[in-house]
């Protein structure tokens, strides 16, 4: 059948659009089309016994196949709280296990994590869940000086009085459950209660959906800075990140290298520490050693030597902490081939200066 003018169009747009998605240029390496599940799988069924990732302040160590178990019923879990695939949760705190975790089970779930600055004050976080529709959160009851679950009651007072999983505010109109990591708190969810939540059904739910998460899905939502004005959600899909984390790995060797171990002392909210690490972790089957909740220059370097770390990511302040550390000589950093210095605009200076001590 013969299509003319604007029939023509609209017929002929949508297969051309397919057709085009990932036209790139001239490369011998081709870009990845899996999900963050995937990922995650292929990297078990090869290193299952290998460290996944430890947390040093919390004394956490995971195998790969340890991390999986835990993805799964924690993915369980959130569906059995009545989460659905496309539901936005937000993940509110500082360098922790659970980050990780719920990064990598709201993938599965086919929910979009919203990284949410553990710097945020009240008005800050209230704008964040607001903008994207948070439907659940997740966090500590409080980091360094901020109470999180203080601030989520002076934006919810409903919470004081609603059962847990059923939060119906009139300023958060999506959220429905807070999911706090320590201690119980009133009508708030707690983590073991989403760990214990899923049984055979939802890990059935959980498996049948995974026919229908495609790589091409919306699974992140992370916040610029807002310099110029209120912060702007960016949403990235499967695709995004496993190919950011995939050349990144590229560039530094990941694929040739026979087992790297990364100290990642850069946050999880930003894409350097999720992406750069966590993902990678996935992707590439590294080791990732998280040195201590918040930033802390004397972690960082014993946490090099102790678990002979290969590998280290950091911001140029980072960097110039760990230089001005008064015992740095102290440390055997014999281990470290490599690192990646971002964030930010990198000093000539100070990259010789890293070169040289």
């Amino acid at each position: 059948r013969v299509l003319t003018g604007t029939r023509k169009r609209d017929h002929f747009f949508p297969i051309l659009a397919s057709l085009y998605c990932y036209v790139h240029g001239t490369s011998s390496t081709s870009l990845l089309h899996m999900t963050v599940a995937e990922s995650l799988q292929r990297s078990v069924e090869r290193w299952p016994d290998r460290e996944a990732m430890a947390f040093l302040q919390d004394g956490v160590r995971k195998t790969f196949a340890q991390f999986q178990q835990d993805v799964d019923q924690a993915a369980a879990g959130l569906l059995a709280l009545g989460m659905k695939k496309g539901d936005r949760l937000g993940m509110w705190g500082p360098n922790t296990y659970e980050w990780v975790l719920f990064q990598f089970a709201t993938a599965k779930a086919g929910i979009i994590l919203v990284a949410v600055n553990p710097a945020y004050q009240v008005q800050e976080v209230e704008f964040a869940l607001q903008k994207v529709g948070c439907k659940a959160v997740v966090c500590p009851t409080q980091f360094k000086t901020l109470n999180y679950c203080d601030m989520l009651r002076k934006i919810c007072p409903e919470i004081e009085t609603s059962s847990p999983g059923d939060i119906k505010s009139s300023r958060l109109p999506e959220l429905r459950s807070v999911i706090v990591l320590d201690s119980r708190q009133p009508g708030m969810l707690h983590f073991e209660d989403v760990m214990q939540a899923g049984g055979s059904q939802h890990m059935q739910q959980l498996q049948d959906l995974q026919k229908k998460i495609s790589f091409d899905d919306p699974i992140n939502i992370q916040f610029t800075s807002g310099t110029t004005g209120a912060p702007k959600g960016a949403t990235l899909s499967h695709h995004n990140i496993i190919n950011n984390s995939y050349f990144i790995g590229r560039r530094l060797g990941y694929h040739w290298r026979p087992h790297t171990r990364v100290c990642v002392p850069v946050p999880l909210y930003h894409c350097f520490g999720s992406v750069g690490g966590g993902i990678s972790m996935a992707v590439h089957g590294i080791s990732t050693v998280f040195p201590s909740r918040g930033y802390d220059g004397k972690a960082n370097l014993a946490a090099i030597e102790s678990e002979r770390c290969t590998f280290i990511y950091g911001t140029p302040t980072m960097y110039v902490d760990m230089l001005n550390q008064p015992d740095l000589t102290k440390y055997d950093l014999s281990s470290v081939e490599g690192g990646i210095m971002a964030g930010s605009p990198c000093p000539q200076e100070l990259v010789k200066k890293v070169f040289s001590d």
